[in-house]
């Protein structure tokens, strides 16, 4: 369970504005903010069955937005080729990929 929510959270940190208000919403109450279904049905006033909706259709477009475009997949390559490149221990390499983390986040 720990390893899909963090997957998620990955991947709305990504794509989150590309899913519409409602579904991005709902996806962030449930994965970020730990909300049952039924508390985020009570919350923005819908039933159950709708979050359970909202999620299954949300989830599957960030994974297709994943599938097409890889920038989680990207993203953890590059912070695991920076990782490498200041094991090199040169100090000016390590101010070099310092900065270029900076633009990562």
């Amino acid at each position: 369970m720990i390893e899909k929510t963090e997957e998620m959270n990955a991947l709305l940190d990504f794509y989150e504005t590309l899913l519409t208000e409602k579904q991005a919403e709902v996806m962030k109450l449930y994965y970020q903010e730990d909300f049952s279904l039924s508390e985020i049905a009570e919350t923005l006033a819908i039933s159950r069955s709708a979050v359970s909706d909202h999620m299954k259709r949300s989830s599957l477009i960030l994974q297709e937005y994943e599938k097409k475009l890889h920038l989680v997949q990207n993203y953890e390559t590059r912070i695991k080729i920076y990782d490498k490149i200041k094991a090199v221990g040169d100090a000016e390499i390590c101010t070099l990929v310092e900065e270029l983390e900076k633009l990562e986040n």
